[in-house]
């Protein structure tokens, strides 16, 4: 398993996460390449994509069937802009890569917020930190392990 993922697998475990990193034969760097591989709806995918917010990262945990409105995300957090990131700058917040960035595991915390369409899912499948791994959880506890804050972003 890719360093990244045990970073990730290992703090599930010592948050009392209920769900454990899986590797998928393909790459999932995409809701729907995620969703195809698991046989679950893409909304059930928590894309993990970071933003820039005024110079800050900020991570929107968002469903796969949607798109983030970036001018209601500022107006949620308080910012004059918020824009889609460099993928250095992505890999600088969050020592990931596009395509697996999970929603834990960072090197410092990074102000998230949740989608509030993942509640809609009984299931909801995250990124572990690699394009070729995921984890399943909950709403419920994806906002507990990422204090992130409920929204409705899409």
């Amino acid at each position: 398993m890719h360093a990244n993922a045990e970073t990730v697998a290992a703090l599930l475990s010592e948050l009392g996460a209920s769900g454990k990193v899986v590797e998928l034969p393909d790459s999932a760097r995409t809701a729907q390449e995620a969703a195809d591989q698991l046989g679950c709806p893409v909304g059930a995918i928590a894309n993990s994509l970071v933003f820039d917010a005024d110079g800050a990262p900020l991570l929107i945990l968002t469903s796969g069937a949607h798109r983030v409105d970036t001018l209601l995300a500022a107006s949620v957090v308080g910012a004059k802009s918020v824009r889609r990131a460099t993928p250095e700058f992505v890999r600088e917040a969050t020592g990931q890569p596009i395509g697996g960035v999970a929603p834990l595991g960072h090197p410092a915390p990074i102000r998230t917020l949740v989608d509030l369409w993942l509640s809609r899912h009984d299931v909801v499948w995250a990124a572990a930190g690699h394009p070729h791994t995921v984890f399943p959880t909950t709403y419920d506890e994806l906002l507990r392990l990422t204090a992130g804050t409920p929204a409705e972003i899409a």
